[in-house]
C-alpha cells in the first residue's frame, strides 16, 4: 500500500490542471491590475512549505517584473505592530489551510494599511481568504499528508502564472498550460540511486541557486520531517562562506542544476564537492553527462524547478519507507501550525 504523501505527490499533475481551469482567469484579472497600477513594493506572507513557494516568486517576480519582493517577519504586526508603509503595495499570502492566526492576522493588518492583500490559498473557505482583497484558489484538492506536495507545485505554479499574465509573457503561458504533461514526465525519472546513498545517511546539504534554490528549501524540509535527516539547504554562492567546513569524506550532497545561467557554476561546484571526498548527487538534465539524478525540462527554464520538485517528492516518499519511518505521520508534527 502506497503512502498518502506519494499518493498525492502523484496527483500534482491534476491539480496544475484544475488551476488551469478554474483559477487561471482570477490570477489574469488580478495581473491586469498589477500592470494597469503596478505596486513599488510586494510582500510575501507564508511559512514553511509555503515560504519556500514565496522565495521561488520572489525571484521570479524580481527577475521579470524589476519589483522588489521581501519575505515579511509576521512577529513585526502580531507582536510589534509595527507600523508598516505599504499602502497601495502588494502583500501575497500562501497557504494551504489559510487556518494559521499570524497569517490571518497580518493581512488583515496590512489590508488595514492600505496593501493590495492576495491570498493564494488551497481552501478559498478559509479565514485567510476572507482576511485578503483577493483570494484565488490553488486548486490542489484536499491534502491529508502532513507534508505538504500537491499543493507546494500549485502554489509555484501559482505564482508562476500571476507573474505571466503580469507580464504577458505568452512563453510562459504556453509553458504553463503544458506543464501538466511536464510533471507527468517528471514522475517516470529514475531517482533510486538516491535512496541507495540516503537510506542511512544522518546528515545532508541540498543545494541550489536562483529559482532552483527554492526547491533547495523545500527539498531539505522534506529530508527533516518524512526522513529524519538533519538536512540544510543552501545557495550555491554561498556553500563556501562556511558550511564547506563541514564536509568530509562521505558527506553527502543533493545539488540542483536545472538550465539557466547558474547550472555551470553548480556543475563545477558538484566536482569540486566529489574532489574533496563528498557523495554528490548532482540532479541535472539529460544533457548534462556528470549528472546522478536526471531532471525533466518543461517549455520554459522557469518552470523547471516544479519538475525537480516532482521528482524529488517521489523519492523522498520511498526513501522514508526505506528508513522505515512512515512519511504520512512525521514526528512530533501537525497538518496546520498556529503561531502567534
Amino acid at each position: 500500500m502506497s503512502s498518502l504523501m506519494l499518493e498525492e505527490a502523484l496527483f500534482a499533475a491534476e491539480a496544475v490542471a484544475a488551476q488551469h481551469m478554474y483559477a487561471d482567469e482570477g490570477l489574469a484579472v488580478l495581473a491586469r491590475e498589477l500592470a494597469k497600477a503596478p505596486p513599488q513594493l510586494a510582500l510575501t506572507v507564508a511559512r514553511g512549505s509555503s515560504d519556500h513557494a514565496a522565495n521561488y516568486f520572489a525571484y521570479l517576480a524580481m527577475q521579470r517584473t524589476g519589483t522588489p519582493v521581501v519575505s515579511l517577519p509576521m512577529s513585526l504586526l502580531t507582536l510589534h505592530h509595527a507600523p508598516l508603509q505599504v499602502k497601495n503595495q502588494l502583500a501575497v499570502a500562501l497557504s494551504q489551510s489559510g487556518r494559521s492566526p499570524d497569517l490571518v492576522d497580518t493581512m488583515s493588518a496590512l489590508s488595514a494599511a492600505g496593501a493590495r492583500t492576495v491570498a493564494l490559498v488551497n481552501q478559498p473557505d478559509s479565514p485567510l481568504a476572507a482576511a485578503c482583497e483577493w483570494s484565488l484558489p490553488l486548486c490542489a484538492g484536499t491534502e491529508k499528508s502532513v507534508a505538504a506536495t500537491k499543493s507546494y507545485i500549485a502554489s509555484l505554479s501559482a505564482v508562476a502564472r500571476l507573474v505571466a499574465h503580469w507580464q504577458q509573457d505568452e512563453a510562459l503561458l504556453a509553458a504553463l498550460a503544458e506543464l501538466p504533461d511536464a510533471l507527468q514526465q517528471a514522475t517516470r525519472q529514475d531517482w533510486s540511486p538516491a535512496i541507495e546513498v540516503l537510506q542511512r545517511a544522518e546528515r545532508i546539504m541540498v543545494v541550489g541557486r536562483g529559482l532552483g534554490f527554492a526547491v533547495a528549501l523545500e527539498s531539505a524540509l522534506k529530508f527533516k520531517e518524512t526522513c529524519a535527516i538533519q538536512a540544510e539547504a543552501f545557495s550555491g554562492a554561498e556553500i563556501k562562506h562556511g558550511p564547506m567546513a563541514l564536509i568530509d569524506t562521505g558527506y553527502p550532497l543533493l545539488v540542483y542544476a536545472p538550465r539557466g545561467p547558474e547550472q555551470a557554476g553548480l556543475i563545477v561546484l558538484a566536482d569540486e564537492m566529489r574532489g574533496r571526498g563528498a557523495r554528490v548527487l548532482l540532479a541535472a538534465p539529460a544533457d548534462v553527462a556528470s549528472r546522478d539524478l536526471t531532471l525533466a525540462v518543461a517549455g520554459d527554464t522557469a518552470l523547471d524547478p516544479l519538475l525537480a520538485i516532482q521528482s524529488f517528492y517521489l523519492m523522498a516518499a520511498r526513501l522514508s519507507e526505506a528508513r522505515g519511518l512512515n512519511p504520512d505521520e512525521p514526528r512530533h508534527l501537525n497538518k496546520v501550525t498556529c503561531t502567534l
